[in-house]
């Protein structure tokens, strides 16, 4: 082959393109502008793929045939723009991965909030049931590096609009898109639109052979598709009960009118036959459920997926029950809306803990919720004003800590049974822990040592 790529960024995603380039014939030239971590400069070394780091040689770099880059560099990036302007052809990741791919099914999954549980769901699906799937894509592992690997028939590709803008031919069997909510508007000019526009180009290439599973509830997706022509067996779910559509909510169960080609049935699972809580993994269920009825996978088979599933660390994640009342890890909520699923899915009244660094948020989207079904707010930051002045004259309990352990304890006082102590900061966590995983981690840590303090004091 012969023909020269350019790899722009030596992560995951960067690391698994030259390898897969080098597989496929290509000269291969990768560049980081920052240092590269020591596994990945010895996958390089090992597969002898030639690579600079600390800073970019435009003349290594301007006379590619193509150039893969990685999704954190904003097309406009001066280097990206003289790229462009030399007429080469600039790519994401999964495009690159996506060109060989051959016999194997993709089913691709975005949206703004959940593509994660819904990506892992899918995968444990497939997997439980006995097929040959990998799993890749903005969810971890480089999807042009499991395609160099090889030996799968399925790929489950979680992709974020970053990786969309890079797109050509690709096109998945199964798109899904759960939602859209603005956020990245930094990277699309502060325009909704533009960031409506890049996730809908998961449909872009799609035909009547493949399939386009969406949420109905989300305004921004369903007011796109009507003004679109999308050629792809279309099917929408809600989180409410609408019998029109071909995933819904009703009397406690999931339920499924499924057409594929001339069959047609109808499937009702109960929701406490599912792992995931709350109302907005319902939706990420009947996703990851139409999914893989697309794909063949008998109904018993997914039941079974479906109630052994463990979902991703710091996601409304189950840690412990104290004294009666249940202590719930969900760290990743970092805005309000992802709060708002979390405050609306938990049954009890709920101790929230919240707080971190306040990206400018608006509360009054979770106000009736709170009023509702919050008791407490524990409010875990530097600096709690943003919390503080909204809740102060509508809550009646509330509290200001500097750790994870003193919220902790704090809930512990004030919990009582059937309660839920529910860490859901609506903040990024950058100003007490390294991120949210850390956030997450020290919260399980002080609930793991409460529990085990009590139980020797009970002794």
């Amino acid at each position: 082959m012969n023909e020269r790529i350019v790899i722009l960024g030596g992560g995951e995603s960067g690391v698994g393109a030259a390898v897969l380039a080098l597989q496929k014939g290509y000269e291969v030239f990768l560049s980081d502008g920052g240092n590269l971590a020591s596994e990945r400069r010895r996958v390089l070394k090992s597969q002898k793929i030639d690579f600079e780091e600390g800073g970019h040689t435009e003349e290594l770099i301007l006379n590619a045939s193509v150039v893969v880059k990685s999704p954190g560099i904003p097309d406009s990036a001066p280097l990206i723009k003289k790229i462009v302007a030399k007429g080469i052809p600039v790519i994401s990741e999964i495009e690159f991965a996506y060109r060989f791919i051959d016999k194997a099914k993709v089913i691709a999954i975005t949206g703004t909030n959940g593509k994660t549980t819904t990506s892992l769901l899918t995968y444990h699906l497939l997997k439980t049931a006995g097929y040959k799937v990998a799993l890749g894509g903005n969810v971890g592992k480089s999807l042009a590096g499991l395609v160099a690997k090889g030996g799968y028939h399925y790929y489950v590709v979680e992709v974020s609009s970053f990786q969309l803008d890079g797109i050509v031919n690709f096109r998945p069997d199964v798109a899904v898109l759960l939602n859209i909510t603005p956020d990245h508007l930094d990277r699309y000019e502060y325009n909704f639109n533009k960031y409506i526009t890049s996730k809908f180009r998961i449909v872009e290439n799609l035909t009547n052979e493949q399939a386009f599973i969406y949420s109905a509830d989300s305004e921004p997706v369903t007011e796109e598709i009507s003004r679109r022509k999308i050629e792809a067996s279309m099917f929408a779910m809600s989180a409410s009960n609408n019998s029109k559509l071909n995933a819904y909510l009703k009397d406690e169960h999931l339920i499924f009118n499924f057409q594929y080609k001339e069959d047609r049935k109808q499937y009702q699972i109960p929701i406490s036959e599912v792992s995931l809580i709350g109302k907005h993994n319902m939706v990420n269920s009947m996703a990851a459920v139409l999914s893989a009825l697309n794909m063949d996978v008998p109904i018993e088979k997914i039941l079974k997926g479906l109630k052994s599933f463990k979902n991703a660390p710091h996601r409304l994640e189950f840690v412990k029950e104290i004294d009666g009342a249940a202590y719930i890890n969900d760290s990743k909520a970092t805005n309000v809306d992802s709060v708002y699923y979390a405050l609306d899915g938990v049954k009890g009244k709920i101790i929230w803990i919240a707080g971190g660094i306040d990206k400018g948020n608006d509360y009054t989207q979770i106000e009736k919720l709170v009023k509702k079904k919050v008791k407490a707010l524990i409010c875990m930051g530097k600096d709690n004003r943003g919390l503080t002045d909204f809740f102060g004259s509508k809550l009646d309990m509330i509290a200001e800590v500097d750790s994870a352990k003193k919220a902790v304890e704090q809930a512990h006082e004030w919990a009582e049974k059937g309660d839920v102590v529910l860490l859901s900061p609506a903040c990024a966590s950058f100003d007490l822990f390294n991120n949210y995983e850390d956030r997450g981690d020290k919260f399980k840590s002080a609930v793991n040592k409460l529990s085990k303090k009590l139980k020797v004091n009970e002794a």
